[in-house]
Parts: structure tokens; C-alpha cells; sequence
């Protein structure tokens, strides 16, 4: 997708983890890369999570990329890593096909979810529901889940040890600081503007985002939901997909799942037509706002 680079995420993005967040971004604006993973974080995560790094930025064959005929790409290369697409363990705007669903032309896109806040979810995936980072770390073993391209292919074959190691290291990956919430994830008020004032207060009211997006979840409430989008355009049912936390959601675009709505008042305006809120022009600046500080 050849999306305006005002409507992707910073990059390279920072790094924060919940370990150390006296640090701030421990990547200090830098890609982290097999090259430079092992300077940059050594002394700061513990051998396992080090490891687990070091496979998250460790080139490995998959469908898209490999040097046989399977492959997506017109020329083959060495691979792709975990963080080719979740940079610095966030996101970099690229899109792809969904492997949840089969056969391939029933697949939804999908843009590149954060890998920040993973300690606050107890499911994983967009459609289906993964139960740990351990888990997840070997359902991507392999993108799109074809055990018979598998072993054609090669693939990473990783064991336990390594996909736990890859796990260690993915649950410390922190959001971003909001200085403006306080511990319970609510607004300063000494510390908000008016406007976000407002908007919270039509977060947990009119607006009804707080339905699935509960602040003392780390605005996300583990579960899926069919928003039945299918109302508005004919077409084939999206189904029920994963609520995507909310904090930090500004270093997020463009968002929703697939990436139809470029900026939060795109997404303000979507969600108050498909929930019938029917807020104002004003409103809907406010809860931007509101969003903005999250």
C-alpha cells in the first residue's frame, strides 16, 4: 500500500520496556538489527530474553521470501525477520494477508500490529485466539501455517526453548509514557486540556468507547467483537476481530485492523457512524484529543 509517509509510524520507532523504563527508548533512535541487537541490549534484558531477541532479527525462509518457487517476491533473498515488519517491536505500516482464514482469496488484510503492551493480553491474533507469547512465537514459525510448505520450504524449525525465549522477550516490550494518565489510566486533569477533558468524558459516555475499551485493561477487553461492517457495503462478513489496545494508539496509523482510516478522526467519524452516536463536529475533535493523550 502506498501510504504518505505522514500516515505511518515514526521510524524508527522506540523501544520501551517494562523492565527498565528509567531508560526510555533503549533503542535511542536506532534500528535494532542482528548487527547491533547484542551491543545495544546486552546488560539490560537476561539471557533468555536476549535470545529471544536475537531470532526476532535473525533472517529466516518463509513464503514471501525464500529461493524457491513458492515464493511471493519476483527475486528470492536471504529471508525476513519477526522485526522487518514489527520495527523495534512496534510497527512499520505495511499490510499484509491475514493467515487466519482459508482459502487464500477469503483472507483479510491486515496492517502490522504493535508488539508493545503484549503483557496486558491473554489472546493474541486478529480473528482467532492464541493464548500466550510462547504460543504465538510458534504459530509464527511459519506466516501462513502450511506445515507441508514447511518442511519443502525449511523454514525457521525452532524448538520450545526458542520460541519460550522469544516469548521472554516479547512480554517486556512497553508502551509508550503518556504523562498525561494517571496510574489508573485516567486523565490528569491538572495535567489535561480542556478538549481532552471532554473527550475523556465522551470516551465513557456518549462516544461508548470504554464498552470495549476499558481503561483498567490497558483500553482493550481480551475479546473479539463483530462490528458487522458488512452493513454498509456489499460484500463478503469481516466477522468478529480482536480489540487493539488504545494506548499509545498515536504512534499507531493508520489504523483499524486493515488500515482503512489514515488519521484518529477518521477513525473518530468511522466508529460514530457504526455506532450511531451521532456526535458533533466538536465532539469529535475532543475525543481525538482524548485519544491523542493515551
Amino acid at each position: 500500500m502506498d501510504i504518505p509517509d505522514c500516515f505511518l509510524p515514526e521510524f524508527p520507532p522506540p523501544l520501551y520496556l517494562t523492565t527498565h523504563p528509567e531508560l526510555g527508548d533503549v533503542s535511542r533512535g536506532v534500528e535494532v538489527t542482528y548487527g547491533n541487537f547484542f551491543n545495544m541490549l546486552n546488560g539490560i534484558l537476561s539471557a533468555e530474553q536476549l535470545d529471544g531477541v536475537r531470532l526476532l532479527v535473525t533472517p529466516f525462509q518463509t513464503t514471501w521470501f525464500n529461493v524457491t518457487h513458492h515464493r511471493v517476491t519476483e527475486q528470492p533473498s536471504e529471508g525476513v525477520t519477526c522485526f522487518s515488519c514489527h520495527v523495534n517491536g512496534h510497527a512499520n505500516g505495511a499490510f499484509e494477508l491475514a493467515p487466519d482464514s482459508r482459502p487464500n482469496y477469503a483472507r483479510l488484510r491486515v496492517d502490522t500490529p504493535s508488539m508493545r503492551g503484549n503483557y496486558a493480553f491473554v489472546m493474541f491474533s486478529s480473528k482467532r485466539s492464541i493464548r500466550s507469547m510462547d504460543h504465538f512465537g510458534e504459530v509464527e514459525e511459519y506466516f501462513d501455517g502450511d506445515t507441508t510448505l514447511l518442511a519443502a520450504i525449511g523454514g525457521r524449525t525452532l524448538q520450545k526453548p526458542n520460541t519460550n525465549h522469544i516469548g521472554d522477550f516479547n512480554a517486556i516490550i512497553d508502551y509508550p509514557p503518556a504523562p498525561k494518565l494517571d496510574v489508573m489510566n485516567h486523565l490528569t486533569p491538572e495535567r489535561a486540556s480542556e478538549a481532552e477533558l471532554r473527550g475523556e468524558r465522551l470516551f465513557y459516555g456518549k462516544a461508548r468507547c470504554s464498552g470495549c475499551h476499558p481503561a483498567e485493561t490497558h483500553f482493550q477487553d481480551n475479546t473479539l467483537h463483530d462490528l458487522r461492517v458488512e452493513r454498509f457495503y456489499a460484500g463478503r462478513p469481516e466477522g468478529p476481530v480482536k480489540t487493539f489496545s488504545l494506548r499509545g494508539i498515536k504512534d499507531s496509523p493508520p489504523y483499524f485492523h486493515d488500515g482503512r482510516l489514515l488519521t484518529l478522526e477518521d477513525a473518530v467519524l468511522f466508529f460514530d457512524i457504526l455506532l450511531g452516536t451521532r456526535l458533533g463536529e466538536q465532539e469529535q475533535k475532543d475525543l481525538a484529543a482524548f485519544l491523542r493523550a493515551l
